[in-house]
C-alpha cells in the first residue's frame, strides 16, 4: 500500500541509521536510536497494530494475534510470539546480545529492507520491500546453511540471520532438515 502512495521502493528515501549524539554534539555509533520519521512515513499508516512502542533502538509493533515486528536500525525481527522479545531484552530495554542470537531462526526471525542501495551484496533487497534478510547471500543453500557469521546453523559468529531466507526458499515451512532444534 506504501508503493501505491510512494512509487517503487527503490524510489524512497535512504533509510537513515540515527544515532544518540556525546557530549560533543557528535554521533554515537555504539547508540542507534528508531528512525521513527522513516517508521511513521512509510509502514505506520498501513499497518493495523494492537500497540506500538519504542525500545532502545527499535520501533516495537505488536498485533492482535500476539506477534510483534522490531523495526531496528540494521534489521527486522518479527516474534511470531511478542513474548520471546519480552526475554531478550533486560530491565532497560537493551538486547540480551547471547540470547537474541542463540534464539534467531527458532523464536525469532530476522528480515531486511534497504531498498535504495544498489550494491552486490545487497542485491536481493534492492528495490524490493521487507525481505528475508539475504545481505551477503550468493544465492546457494549452502551458504544459507553455513555461513560462519549468518548462517542457519547452531553455532555463528553473529546470529542465524539466514534461517529465514531457508524457510522462504522451502516455501514458508521448515524444512525436515533444518538445523536449528526447537
Amino acid at each position: 500500500m506504501a508503493e501505491a502512495d510512494y512509487g517503487d521502493t527503490s524510489g524512497w528515501d535512504k533509510f537513515e541509521i540515527l544515532y544518540e549524539k556525546d557530549e560533543n554534539g557528535n554521533n554515537d555509533t555504539s547508540k542507534p536510536i528508531p528512525n521513527t520519521e522513516y517508521f511513521n512515513k512509510y509502514f505506520r499508516p498501513y499497518l493495523s497494530p494492537l500497540k506500538i512502542t519504542y525500545g532502545k533502538s527499535s520501533v516495537l509493533v505488536y498485533f492482535q494475534d500476539g506477534s510483534m515486528f522490531s523495526f531496528g536500525p540494521m534489521s527486522m525481527i518479527f516474534f511470531p510470539d511478542a513474548k520471546n522479545y519480552e526475554k531478550n531484552v533486560d530491565e532497560n530495554g537493551n538486547i540480551i546480545t547471547e540470547k537474541s542470537k542463540n534464539d534467531r531462526g527458532k523464536t525469532s526471525f530476522t528480515f531486511y529492507f534497504n531498498p535504495t542501495t544498489n550494491t552486490s551484496s545487497n542485491k536481493y533487497h534492492y528495490g524490493k520491500g521487507i525481505e528475508p534478510y539475504k545481505a551477503g547471500w550468493d544465492g546457494t543453500e549452502e551458504k544459507l546453511r553455513n555461513d560462519n557469521s549468518v548462517g542457519c546453523k547452531e553455532s555463528v559468529n553473529n546470529e542465524r540471520a539466514y534461517c529465514t531466507a531457508l524457510i522462504q526458499m522451502n516455501g514458508w515451512k521448515i524444512p525436515k532438515d533444518y538445523p536449528i532444534r526447537f
